[in-house]
């Protein structure tokens, strides 16, 4: 029953409304206005029309050059990073985090990355930050050598601050039926090696706020003589995207698996691609993990078998190949500017309970 006595919220301009409940639809259109240049950057041959429709297009006749197209998804998001880039207010990396979390992850089953779309939640749209973010993913989609086609920016007010976000993404990529890598590849005698990350990545990030913020209390703007930089520099670096990398080591040389180094670290990722019977020995010596690692598991003593199994250890991603593989596998990735060695080799399982085992100290 409405009583005579009260106002017409309709007449006096009380009555509720999107933009009271903190949605501000304008500044959802500014933000897409901001990110379109960015996304025209991030285009492929067969990327069709323009950001602003209710999905993305892409032009499928590229696939009728395979014999039988298998098309890859992935998805993933860059986990608790994002409250570091929104304690630094520095915004447009970890767009490249994300691209790298999916694509990398395509790429392991031989797929070329083809197109992503991403999500971006916030509290409350800022038009400059948003667009910050996208053009991040943008750059990384030209890294990755895939096409952004679009995406959705939602604003929660009441389930996320005024400057809290998150974002995901999902990723498509193809591959020949008969050129899938996996364990079913994996030989006696095949050699493991080792690329290089660029540090933490995207994982373990609750461990390392953990040590560094809550129990040494270290801000984000101190100097850290072994980085090199400030910590958050240092934790906001960009997550290495291989995937054009992989797929110049499939064009030159015979590749049997990758395995992409995310969480649950170096032995868990590897093991996925390690055959029934057959077993992973990687040596620790063979490389020295970089100064966050070591800083990390120093600062909070943590043991070493947590570490190995939160974070990549300076290891982004893994080529299982055949021996005679290896020469040109290690001098492409340096002629592409990736480090790279042996880090072990592949035997028969015998009574080994696990697939993957590390031996040895790291180096240095």
């Amino acid at each position: 029953m409405t009583s005579t006595d009260s106002p017409d919220p309709a007449e006096t301009g009380a009555g509720a409304s999107y933009a009271a409940a903190g949605v501000d639809i304008e500044a959802g259109d500014r933000a897409v206005e901001l990110m379109k240049e960015w996304v025209k950057k991030a285009r492929r041959p067969e990327s069709v029309g323009a950001l602003g429709g209710f999905a993305g297009l892409f032009d499928a006749s590229a696939l009728k050059r395979y014999e039988r197209p298998l098309l890859a998804s992935a998805t993933d998001g860059v986990g608790t990073k994002v409250a570091v880039a929104q304690k630094m207010d520095v915004h447009d990396t970890i767009g490249h985090d994300l691209v790298a979390m999916v694509m990398d992850d395509l790429v392991v089953c031989g797929a070329e990355p083809l197109f992503m779309t991403d999500y971006i939640c916030v509290g409350k749209v800022r038009p400059e930050k948003v667009a910050a973010i996208v053009k991040g993913i943008a750059e990384g989609c030209v890294l990755a050598g895939c096409a952004l086609v679009g995406g959705e920016t939602a604003e929660h007010p009441g389930l996320l601050g005024p400057d809290e976000y998150d974002v995901a993404g999902a990723g498509t990529g193809v591959v020949e039926a008969d050129g899938v890598l996996g364990a079913e590849r994996i030989r006696t005698g095949d050699v493991v090696v080792a690329m290089a990350s660029s540090g933490l990545h995207s994982n373990g990030y609750s461990l390392a706020r953990h040590v560094f913020f809550d129990r040494a209390g270290w801000a984000l703007d101190r100097q850290v003589e072994e980085f090199g930089r400030t910590l958050g520099e240092e934790l906001l670096e960009p997550t290495r995207i291989y995937s054009l990398d992989c797929l110049a080591l499939l064009r030159a040389t015979e590749v049997h698996a990758f395995s992409h180094i995310t969480g649950g670290g170096l032995a868990a990722n590897l093991a996925r691609v390690v055959p029934e019977g057959l077993h992973a020995t990687v040596d620790r010596a063979t490389w020295s993990p970089a100064a966050v690692f070591r800083t990390v598991g120093e600062l909070g003593r943590v043991a070493r078998a947590e570490l190995e199994r939160t974070l990549n250890m300076g290891v982004g991603m893994v080529a299982v190949v055949p021996p005679e593989s290896v020469g040109a596998t290690l001098e492409l990735l340096g002629e592409r500017g990736v480090d790279s060695w042996v880090a072990g080799e592949i035997t028969e399982r015998g009574e080994r309970a696990a697939a993957v085992e590390l031996t040895g100290d790291y180096a240095g």
